[in-house]
């Protein structure tokens, strides 16, 4: 704690502000009136928003677009190409985590922008990291097909 200014420094944390973090007393805006839901509701509930999130991102993410166009090929295929189930969940899991990153990245860039369309070093540092996660992404799901499309044709 800073003693001139009565400010903790921003890299500490009290231990009575994490226990209320983890305990859900964060105060001020009180309990989260979503979280009370439980059973089938809170299912059906949460299965909505899923349903509510890949619409929104199909009707403003062109890039979200683009690679469910290409899971549409390639998930069909990986039963084609894989040899056994081992081979055909690695080919279908590394397009289907593309679009999960693709979903994430485009998370981080809405919260970003929720905040302030105002060009700022961390939200370009946060933007970035995402960018470099579907990139990763890209290249994991990349070099797997290539190995299973090297394994099929070469025998």
């Amino acid at each position: 704690m800073n003693a001139r200014h009565g400010h903790t420094r921003p890299d500490t944390v009290r231990p009575d502000a994490q226990r209320q973090v983890v305990s859900g007393q964060t105060g001020g805006a009180g309990p989260n009136p979503h979280k009370g839901r439980t059973g089938v509701d809170r299912i059906r509930h949460a299965t909505l928003h899923s349903l509510h999130g890949l619409r929104n991102a199909l009707r403003e993410e062109s890039a979200f677009r683009q690679e469910c166009a290409i899971a549409l090929v390639l998930v069909p295929a990986a039963f084609w190409l894989g040899r056994d189930w081992v081979a055909t969940a690695l080919l279908a899991g590394s397009v289907l985590l593309v679009l999960i990153v693709e979903l994430l990245n485009s998370a981080v860039e809405a919260a970003i922008d929720r905040i302030s369309l105002d060009l700022h070093p961390l939200s370009k540092v946060a933007k970035d990291y995402g960018s470099a996660a579907v990139m990763l992404s890209l290249l994991l799901c990349g070099s797997i097909w290539v190995a299973a499309l090297f394994d099929r044709l070469s025998t």
